[in-house]
């Protein structure tokens, strides 16, 4: 898998937010300030090329799909993140995380809690 780019991943948002939708559709729920639909279209090309979008023919227009979930792409990103710069570890990136203050004692107590749970 790629990694998206920030106009790539502003798209995906509205396309994970929305579940699917026509180009207008998506053109109107991006952040302010709006691209113009012919920046969006040509954008969602690039996206279907990469695999990240699929297609649906509605009449004359097409409905776009995320072909990735946002939970595969999360976990692709974090993976990527931990890869370079952390050699892989998630437990140094947990690490960096408390020393940056971004993750407090409650914090870890939830995860500690989560992790004891049974697998689904």
């Amino acid at each position: 898998m790629n990694r998206l780019t920030k106009a790539e991943e502003q798209i995906m948002k509205v396309l994970w937010k929305l579940g699917s939708g026509l180009l207008m559709e998506i053109t109107e729920n991006m952040p302010e300030p709006k691209p113009h639909k012919n920046t969006v279209a040509t954008v969602l090309k690039t996206m279907i090329e990469k695999g990240f979008v699929t297609t649906e023919n509605v009449g004359r227009f097409f409905r776009y799909h995320p072909a990735v979930t946002k939970d595969e792409y999360s976990a692709f990103s974090l993976s990527s993140v931990a890869a370079e710069y952390f050699e892989g570890s998630f437990p140094s990136v947990v690490s960096f995380l408390v020393d940056e203050d971004k993750l407090s004692v409650k914090d870890l107590e939830l995860l500690l809690q989560q992790l004891k749970k049974p697998k689904k």
